[in-house]
């Protein structure tokens, strides 16, 4: 971090030569896939109904790809939804919550988002697994009678699931997967998941705004005989004349999607089919993250938020960082984004002060391996 040149002399550390090639390590909207332009999408649905003979063909495409890179069986349904991950799981919680107990877990923002819709907005009163950032509740605790609402992959804290080992195969309620940071770069045991969301935006590199809900055989068996007592908004209604709307999950979108949008996730999935699938994709993740993890052990002001390296993130990886305030993170972050070595890497709001920097399958490891030095020197200049 710095040298020594005689007696109470320090020279700060040099600034590196060499800075990450695409340095965006945001958390979300995440890097593009390499390669990626705008000139690369096409542009042929552009302009035209997505109710049109391409709309719809581009549309399913886009579904398709998705279930042929997760490896997704014939029983579970993938509808394109808007408000990304967010209008996703939204939509889940107020088509099927209700019909039985529910259990709600939360280790950080996002989780506890749900908490508060469940409780506020629903008016439910669940039973709540907390646990602090840094740390994953006990997953033992929970009892599968319930309807259950998780964060795969806490964004905001770096803590994820270790695997779908803790969730009972004869369960009587529905999990509900957040899995937004985690499709793409985890396996999925989709036999033990009834509704999963995710937004483009996190894993695939592509755009915000639209979200992915994922249901199983036991989600469509609850949507189809039961009834929530509260009215539903438009883009929730996921029956019609009481039966599932099959359209939904057929290219038909609820309301009026972003064919850009649409195309540049065809383009990142078409990627991801190029690099190997999901098995790729992880291997790609786990690569970053072993990167980084190599970078934080060789520092000893840089520590892991999530203690346990079994549930630690491997792609929205938080960082501590020795003495650190906001207002040094901030200084921090803004001084490797001024010099082009890294954007929007200070962590989440709510988060204990630190680095959140994201290692999914877009990034390439090369770019993390090369932003050591940087950080070494961003410490260096606000310490000296």
């Amino acid at each position: 971090m710095t040298d020594t040149v005689g007696a109470g002399t320090a020279v700060l550390a040099k600034k590196p030569d060499t800075l990450p090639a695409r340095p965006h390590f945001s958390s979300g909207p995440c890097a593009k896939p390499p390669g990626w332009s705008p000139a690369s999408l096409n542009t042929q649905s552009l302009g035209r109904s997505h109710r049109s003979k391409i709309g719809k063909a581009r549309l399913q495409y886009c579904i398709d790809l998705m279930r042929e890179l997760l490896q997704l069986p014939d029983t579970h349904r993938i509808g394109i939804v808007p408000g990304s991950d967010t209008g996703a799981y939204e939509m889940a919680m107020w088509t099927m919550l209700g019909a039985r107990p529910v259990t709600a877990m939360a280790w950080e923002s996002f989780g506890e988002g749900w908490v508060t819709d469940a409780v506020k907005q629903l008016k439910l009163d669940p039973n709540v697994i907390r646990a602090d950032y840094g740390q994953l509740p006990d997953l033992a605790a929970v009892d599968w009678s319930h309807d259950v609402l998780f964060t795969w992959n806490g964004t905001t804290s770096g803590v994820r699931v270790p695997n779908g080992d803790w969730i009972a195969e004869s369960r009587e309620g529905l999990s509900f997967a957040d899995a937004t940071s985690a499709v793409f770069a985890y396996d999925f045991p989709w036999d033990k998941i009834d509704v999963a969301t995710f937004s483009w935006q996190k894993v695939l590199g592509g755009e915000g705004a639209h979200g992915v809900l994922i249901l199983g055989p036991r989600a469509v068996e609850r949507l189809e005989t039961y009834t929530p007592a509260w009215p539903l908004p438009k883009v929730f209604r996921l029956m019609a004349k009481g039966a599932l709307a099959e359209g939904v999950f057929k290219g038909e979108t609820i309301n009026t999607p972003s064919m850009l949008a649409v195309e540049d996730a065809i383009f990142a999935l078409e990627w991801g089919k190029s690099v190997g699938g999901a098995a790729g994709m992880i291997a790609r993740s786990n690569a970053n993250a072993a990167a980084l993890d190599a970078i934080v052990r060789a520092r000893p002001w840089l520590g892991h938020l999530a203690a346990d390296p079994a549930t630690r993130s491997t792609t929205s990886v938080c960082l501590t960082v020795d003495g650190a305030d906001e207002a040094f993170i901030k200084a921090l972050a803004g001084l490797l984004e001024k010099e082009g070595a890294a954007f929007d890497i200070a962590g989440y709001r709510d988060a204990p002060p630190g680095l959140r920097i994201w290692c999914g399958a877009t990034v390439d490891t090369a770019d993390i391996e090369a932003l050591g030095p940087w950080l070494d020197w961003a410490y260096a200049e606000l310490t000296a």
